[in-house]
């Protein structure tokens, strides 16, 4: 790529950030070349579709969600603490945008979806939670990581739709947390 293509795809990426993080990821596209200083047309050429466009902006978020991941695992306590520790890192990490857990969670085991690999990132490290906590005796066998992905982004889905802080959407972390253990 160019320089001067590589700094306008550099720029629509950190205003799309910026942009769906404050309005959601259903915000304009032509608001996001505009305040990027590049016309529609180059952003279409950089990124054909949306999602195209919100995997891109997803991408140094897929770097956060394996080292939120390792420290998850790291986390001292016990199982439960584990597990809510990981729910909450969770909630956090699809609650960046308004309107992501509801786009993230309703991509989870689509194979079709331009978002599917993020996703995969994200079920393969609830996963690696979940087999830590088998391999201790802690949690059901018979919960997938993509169940608990559902979830856990079902309830993040509505502390975002609902603006819910945190303190409320712990009690119904611990539910979860409370029907996957032992």
């Amino acid at each position: 790529m160019r320089a001067d293509a590589q700094r306008n795809y550099d720029r629509i990426v950190e205003v799309a950030r910026q942009v769906f993080r404050e309005q959601g990821y259903d915000a304009s596209l032509d608001l996001i070349a505009k305040q990027a200083g590049v016309g529609p047309g180059t952003l279409y050429r950089h990124f054909p579709s949306r999602d195209d466009l919100i995997d891109a902006v997803m991408q140094a978020w897929v770097d956060h969600v394996e080292e939120t991941a390792a420290k998850a695992l790291a986390h001292e306590g016990g199982p439960r603490d584990v597990l809510l520790n990981w729910f909450e890192e969770y909630v956090r990490l699809i609650s960046v945008h308004k309107g992501g857990p509801a786009k993230i969670t309703g991509a989870m085991g689509d194979e079709a979806s331009p978002i599917r690999t993020k996703c995969q990132v994200l079920q393969s490290a609830s996963g690696r939670v979940l087999d830590q906590l088998r391999a201790e005796d802690a949690v059901r066998d018979d919960v997938s990581s993509l169940q608990v992905a559902r979830l856990v982004g079902g309830v993040a889905t509505v502390a975002d739709q609902s603006d819910l802080e945190p303190a409320a959407v712990r009690p119904m972390l611990e539910v979860l947390a409370d029907g996957l253990l032992k």
